[in-house]
This record gives structure tokens, C-alpha cells and sequence, in this order.
């Protein structure tokens, strides 16, 4: 049977690689760093979401060793279990507090968690609202409920308000958003979504993944950017970004929610809990996040910086002030062939084009980190700048 089936295979793997829309793995023999060495090259990194370089900080490596000592490697269980330790409360508790939130479950990642939201708390009495522009995690976390399912344009607070009157005969209404949506580097407007809220009855969900850490006053998330924390419902995030970036992720929410997450959401139920190592890291990284602006600071200088460049540089760049900066390309065998002649140069980056993004809007997208020097930032600039003339 299989023989049949590696044919076709076989030739939808060509069709990917004739459309230039490969997605190669490149291989690092370092740590995640802003420099790390590709095929024995050292190169610059400006495509990990290492927001504030924590993935190799001094002292997140060393609680992560202390934590070996006292923890052990893994769990070997899920939570219910015997798979719950005291470091995995203690987390769950900070994270509630750093958020502004009642409670917290932790899951293995992110995508787990999205997936475990829906279906829980959503049946064929409610309606979900979701962002076109949405993570993949929460397109499929809701595929997996029976709640109706309505969709509007990204940011698009008409189209909101109209899929609301549609939803209005629900049990429950759920807003669902990304807080900073990841190909763009857009920032939800949670404020204008909060007001619909209260006037249609609706709960609002953010996924804050690509926010928690670093946007805002004191990193806490486009909640806090908007003033509107008390407002919001659930958050789900990931403790693989500028949380350390090794994996992880949580749902902070109304404590019922998350006492029903802990009895019903499939993915924490049949998951093994997160390893503890990742656990007490991520304490150690709360408290630095607490105690400095350093990080946060060095970090919008440098995208500013970064904008700045790229657009006297005559680039097309997407607006807005967040690090994740899309330099747009167009064709994706363009992108993809921009991002060889930048490794050439030294600069490690990725093209992104379908089904990341939509057909015709390849892009590389730049992440700038707090542990770029202004120096790397510049050596971008200019490398960006020899790659375009060298077509």
C-alpha cells in the first residue's frame, strides 16, 4: 500500500519545493543566542522570539541547574495523578499575580492550552468570534468544539460588532484575539473588543504569546498596554518566547474557568505536567522581569532603531512599533532566496510565505531581541541593503 502512497507524497513534496515554499531546518550547534553558529558559520540571529535574551541568560541557566538538583528531569505523569509539584503551584500563582489574574494552568505549550479552552467551556448552545488573522492553535482548539463559529476581518471592529448581532441568540458569546498577531507584528485593539463585549454580553479570550514579558508599562501584556486587564476573561500564553523560550504555556482566567479547565480540558488531563526544570526557570525569569526594565527598554530601542533604518533604507516594512518587524517581499522564491544571500552575509533570517501567510505576501520577518548590540542592529540594516542590490 505504501508504495502508492510515497508517490503521491513524493510529488506534493516536489509541487512544495517548485512553488519555493520549502521550509528547511537549519541546524544550530550553540545556544539560542542573538549570535549563533549555522553550518559552522557564526551568524547573527534575527529570527528567534528570544524577545528579551533570556534563552541563554547567566542566571536562568543557573536556576535551571538548581533545579535539576531539587526537582529532578520529568514527572512521568500527568497532573491529576502524581504529576504535581510544589514549584508547578508556586508558578501558577506568580503567573496569576504578574498577569492580574484570578488563576493559572500551566499545560505543556501554548498550542495546548488553545486547544483546551474551547472545547471545554464552548458546546452547540454558544458561539465562538474569532480573528481571521488568528494563531493556528486557536483555529484548531476551536475546530475541535460544537459552538457556532463566526469569523471577522483582523482588527476589523465593524465586522466585530456584526458577528456579535449574529451571535446574539448564543448561550455563550467568546471574543477570541491574538494579542499581537505574529506575521504582522499588529497589536490588537482590546479596548474597542472590550466595549462590544460589554455591550453584546460577550467574554474576551487574548492569546498574548508575542506580548507577555515586554509590551506594556512593566511587560505584563496588551492588557496592561490598553488598561484594560480587569476586562479580559482568559489569557493564554507561552513560557517558550520571552518567558526563557524553552516551552510551556498556561491559562490564566477567572478562577472557574480554570477549576473547570483542571477537570475537563483534555490536553492538561492527558498531558505530563511541565517539567519542572522549565517551572523553576520560569520563577527565576518572573523575578527578573520584576525587579529591572533593562531588557524591556533595550529592546524598544533597538526595534525602533531597527524601523528607523529599514525604512530610510527605502523597505517595505509593515507600521507599528512592536519587534516583530515584516520586511515585505511578495514572491515567496524571492523570500526564500533574500534569506540565503543575508546568511551569506552573516544574518541569520527566514522567509515566510504560504501557508504561513497569505499567497503574494512572502515576507521575511525580522525579531529583534534585547541582546542585539546596536552594532547588530546597524549590520542588519546595511546586510538587507546588499542583499536587495545583489539580485
Amino acid at each position: 500500500m505504501f508504495t502508492n502512497v510515497r508517490e503521491q507524497l513524493r510529488a506534493t513534496l516536489d509541487e512544495i519545493t517548485e512553488a519555493g515554499l520549502l521550509k528547511p531546518e537549519r541546524v544550530i550547534s550553540t545556544p539560542q543566542s542573538s549570535q549563533v553558529s549555522v553550518a559552522g558559520r557564526e551568524v547573527l540571529n534575527f529570527c528567534a522570539n528570544n524577545y528579551l535574551g533570556l534563552a541563554d541568560d547567566p542566571a536562568v541557566v543557573e536556576a535551571a541547574k538548581e533545579a535539576l538538583d531539587r526537582w529532578g528531569f520529568g514527572m512521568a505523569s500527568v497532573r491529576f495523578i502524581c504529576g504535581t509539584q510544589e514549584v508547578h503551584k508556586e508558578l501558577e500563582s506568580r503567573l496569576s499575580d504578574f498577569l492580574g489574574m484570578e488563576d493559572t494552568v500551566l499545560y505543556s505549550s501554548c498550542f495546548d492550552a488553545n486547544g483546551g479552552v474551547f472545547e471545554t467551556l464552548l458546546d452547540a448552545q454558544d458561539a465562538v468570534i474569532s480573528d481571521a488573522l488568528n494563531h493556528a492553535s486557536i483555529i484548531d482548539g476551536i475546530r475541535l468544539s460544537k459552538a457556532q463559529r463566526l469569523r471577522y476581518a483582523n482588527r476589523d471592529m465593524a465586522e466585530l460588532e456584526s458577528r456579535l448581532k449574529e451571535a446574539s441568540e448564543a448561550r455563550r458569546r467568546l471574543i477570541v484575539t491574538d494579542g499581537v498577531f505574529s506575521m504582522d507584528g499588529y497589536v490588537a485593539p482590546l479596548r474597542e473588543i472590550c466595549d462590544l463585549a460589554d455591550r453584546y454580553d460577550a467574554m474576551v479570550m487574548v492569546d498574548d504569546s508575542h506580548a507577555v514579558g515586554f509590551v506594556g508599562p512593566t511587560g505584563r501584556g496588551t492588557p496592561e498596554l490598553h488598561g484594560v486587564t480587569d476586562r479580559i476573561d482568559i489569557i493564554t500564553g507561552t513560557l517558550g518566547k520571552a518567558l526563557g523560550g524553552a516551552s510551556g504555556g498556561y491559562v490564566a482566567a477567572r478562577k472557574e474557568i480554570c477549576d473547570l479547565l483542571r477537570q475537563r480540558s483534555r490536553p492538561y488531563l492527558f498531558s505530563n505536567s511541565l517539567a519542572p526544570v522549565i517551572a523553576s526557570a520560569s520563577l527565576r525569569i518572573l523575578d527578573l522581569l520584576e525587579t529591572s526594565s533593562d531588557a524591556r527598554e533595550r529592546l524598544r530601542a533597538n526595534t525602533a532603531r531597527f524601523r528607523e533604518g529599514m525604512t530610510k533604507a527605502g523597505f517595505d516594512i509593515l507600521p507599528g512599533d512592536h519587534p516583530i518587524v515584516p520586511v515585505m517581499i511578495g514572491d515567496a522564491a524571492e523570500a526564500a532566496a533574500m534569506a540565503e544571500r543575508l546568511l551569506d552575509l552573516g544574518i541569520y533570517v527566514i522567509g515566510f510565505s504560504y501557508p504561513v501567510v497569505p499567497h503574494g505576501q512572502a515576507r521575511i520577518r525580522v525579531q529583534l531581541s534585547a541582546a542585539h548590540s546596536t552594532e547588530d542592529v546597524d549590520r542588519v540594516i546595511e546586510a538587507f541593503t546588499q542583499a536587495r542590490t545583489a539580485v
